[in-house]
């Protein structure tokens, strides 16, 4: 009995000790499990805040790494300083005591390489008027450079350094292709400052900063900080590509203060190719006149579009009256590029040449159709005080037996009965302005350009009856 005792306990003990292993057991798998859960759901996290970080700091994410970009542009860009003699630019001291005939005036700017044998793209106005231009490299070599050719219009210059070694040069982008929200880099010399790199976006597109109109401004519109100094520079993709010359700042102190302004990499090159090839700058001509559409025009004018250029004119011997486009027709695109605005249009333009054929797609009496049209050599010019002036053709010049002139072609309407009522119609022969021999309309467009707005201006006009009329304006 005390045997069969012992070993009941003795499987007590045992069972007991089994239940407790079991339990043991089960408790380490079940710790571990959790452990692992846990383990898990931390790393789930992690890489939740990890993604968000990624989202937030581009070293975590697909944003450009700037600086591979950064390295190879700023040795492409230069710095640029000119010298001219400014006139009637003297000192008391030079009163008194003799001096110079007058002080160097000295201008500073950005310019990039865009060739290996050293051709160099600047703005106009950082060269205008320079009788010496010094061009020091990103590694502080010095060179003379002369002015190969330029365009006042969209501000470009190309120059061209000399030496026995090949430059690192830009490549041009396509900046028809750039979109808005898209990364840039400035790179110039700003205050004087070497090499200097910032960065920003794409804010705008075929922007123009001339409320009147008179002006072709068609800029790309970005936030990267540019400054007296950065005109000329660079304004590159995250491709390394060349999409603009920076050339503007909107300012009220002289300095950067939020918004900067490049001339697209299209129309730059294309000013460039034209000064190498014809020696001046070749512009396609559409053949149309009009506004932009906004949703007051577009009510002024009937029509259900906001958007578009407007039609209120065609010349008839150009390529868009060929093609049959009419007058009241909205154009909605060329060659694929939204016109949304007279700026956009322009802008495009101006990257053509006479004699190219550009597709427009137009509302047309409500229907959408697109038609093909070849540009002409622009031989207009819109004045305010008259209208549109047109050059004379050789048949014309013999005809009225006169050396110079352009012809009256159309008069605005506010002054088409002033005209009139002085005996000056449609076909006179502008002659003289400001006691300027007017021989084309180029002559227009220079003096238009000069000349504020309130200053007084004089016109001479040779009627059909080859009398000189002269009239004055305040």
């Amino acid at each position: 009995m005390k045997k069969l005792v012992l070993i009941s306990a003795g499987l007590l003990i045992c069972l007991v000790g089994v239940f407790s292993v079991k339990n043991s057991i089960e408790n380490y798998v079940r710790t571990e499990i959790e452990s692992v859960a846990l383990e898990r759901k931390s790393e789930s996290f992690l890489k939740q805040i990890q993604n968000t970080e990624s989202k937030l700091n581009p070293s975590l994410s697909g944003y450009p790494d700037f600086r591979e970009i950064a390295n190879n542009s700023i040795n492409t860009v230069v710095h640029v300083k000119s010298s001219s003699s400014a006139e009637n630019n003297f000192s008391i001291e030079d009163f008194l005591f003799g001096g110079a005939d007058s002080r160097p005036k000295i201008g500073s700017g950005s310019g990039v390489i865009i060739s290996s044998d050293g051709y160099i793209v600047t703005n106009y106005h950082v060269i205008e008027n320079a009788e010496k231009i010094s061009i020091t490299t990103n590694n502080n070599q010095n060179f003379e450079a002369d002015i190969v050719g330029y365009d006042e219009q969209n501000d470009i210059a190309l120059l061209k350094i000399e030496s026995e070694n090949s430059f690192p040069f830009a490549t041009f982008g396509d900046s028809d292709a750039s979109m808005i929200g898209e990364w840039v880099l400035a790179v110039g010399n700003p205050f004087n400052l070497t090499s200097t790199v910032t960065a920003g976006i794409i804010s705008a597109k075929s922007r123009s900063l001339d409320p009147t109109g008179r002006t072709t401004q068609s800029y790309i519109q970005t936030d990267a900080a540019v400054n007296p100094g950065n005109s000329g520079g660079a304004l590159i993709n995250t491709n390394g590509e060349l999409i603009g010359i920076n050339t503007a700042i909107q300012t009220q102190t002289g300095s950067y203060v939020g918004y900067s302004f490049a001339v697209p990499s299209n129309i730059a090159k294309k000013v460039i190719e034209d000064i190498l090839e014809y020696g001046t700058v070749q512009y396609g001509f559409l053949g149309v006149t009009g506004l932009s559409l906004d949703s007051k025009t577009s009510i002024d004018l009937e029509t259900d579009e906001t958007e578009g250029f407007y039609i209120n004119s065609i010349d008839i011997e150009s390529g868009a009256y060929d093609a049959g486009i009419q007058v009241g027709d909205i154009i909605k695109s060329i060659d694929g590029i939204k016109i949304s605005k007279f700026s956009d249009l322009k802008g495009y333009l101006n990257t053509k040449r006479p004699n190219d054929i550009v597709e427009v797609k137009l509302i047309s009496n409500d229907d959408i159709k697109t038609v093909k049209v070849q540009l002409n050599k622009n031989e207009r010019i819109s004045f305010y005080l008259i209208g549109i002036l047109k050059n004379l053709n050789e048949e014309e010049v013999k005809k009225r037996k006169i050396d110079n002139g352009v012809k009256i072609y159309q008069f605005n309407d506010s002054y088409k009965s002033y005209w009139n009522e002085y005996g000056i119609n449609e076909n006179d022969i502008i002659t003289k302005i400001n006691g300027i021999n007017i021989n084309s309309i180029d002559d227009i467009d220079k003096i238009v350009k000069s000349r504020n707005y309130y200053d007084p201006i004089s016109i001479e006009i040779l009627t059909s009856q080859n009398k000189i009329e002269r009239f004055n304006f305040r």
